[in-house]
């Protein structure tokens, strides 16, 4: 349940003021059937995404595209214009079968939970961006006006929010997942409801 990342820059002209953006959202639904709740587990296994070797039962990735501008003045380089445009995918379970009752209840608070936890990744991606707004926004490096310098410099700093946006979403999953989290639970309470 990590988050993919996929971070690209693009140049272009124009003018944006930061944080006059909004992520666009999608659910990508895979199908899962069973008429028990360890029968639409193991479908989820099954046909859930892959994330490296293993398979997950839901994913949270992201595509991120920038307008950015740099512009010289005087001798420096500066960014003026840097807006984002973010998509975030959520992809996740879609119970084809109609399950009766208990076990609806079971998959729709499974689906609710599920749900909600991949869209904390969503907010963690969100952050991320509007740190890459707050440091790029306006950054100026002298003495470069060919605008070379500033890129790499840029990039140092996306890295590092990037890193940090990664180990918040491990960090996050690792908390969700360990015995008696909350994505722990929801697996439990519908494979074996007790």
């Amino acid at each position: 349940m990590r988050a993919a990342f996929l971070l690209a820059g693009l140049l272009f002209a124009g003018s944006a003021s930061a944080q006059d953006w909004q992520a666009a959202e999608r659910v990508e639904p895979y199908t899962v059937q069973g008429a028990t709740g360890l029968e639409i587990y193991q479908s989820i296994g099954a046909r859930g995404p892959k994330l490296g070797v293993a398979r997950v039962i839901a994913h949270t990735g992201f595509k991120l595209t920038w307008t950015r501008k740099y512009e010289r003045q005087g001798d420096a380089c500066v960014i003026t214009v840097n807006k984002p445009k973010l998509v975030i995918t959520y992809t996740l379970p879609k119970l084809t079968s109609k399950p009766a009752e208990p076990l609806k209840s079971r998959w729709d608070t499974f689906i609710t939970g599920v749900t909600a936890h991949e869209k904390v990744h969503g907010d963690f991606i969100k952050e991320m961006v509007k740190q890459i707004e707050a440091v790029s926004v306006g950054m100026t490096v002298e003495n470069d006006p060919n605008c070379k310098k500033i890129r790499p410099q840029l990039q140092a700093k996306l890295g590092e929010l990037s890193n940090a946006q990664r180990a918040r979403s491990r960090d996050f999953d690792q908390v969700e997942l360990n015995d008696g989290g909350n994505v722990h639970q929801l697996i439990l309470q519908l494979v074996d409801p007790r």
